[in-house]
């Protein structure tokens, strides 16, 4: 599926076929978070990274 035919709402609303129940008056609020996940994935997804770059086993500032 390509990101801009990802829907939100029915992806919140295809979360109830695996018991994940959201009452009526959370989806507009689930929807909204999720659409704030998205746009940070985005973002953070579209950062290249060089071939060179090796996993980190720890952290080192």
């Amino acid at each position: 599926m390509r990101r801009e035919e990802f829907d939100v709402g029915e992806y919140v609303d295809l979360m109830g076929l695996l018991d994940l129940k959201i009452e009526d008056e959370y989806r507009d609020g689930v929807v909204a978070n999720f659409e704030r996940i998205r746009a940070i994935a985005n973002l953070v997804n579209s950062f290249a990274l060089p071939e060179e770059i090796e996993v980190a086993p720890v952290f080192e500032p």
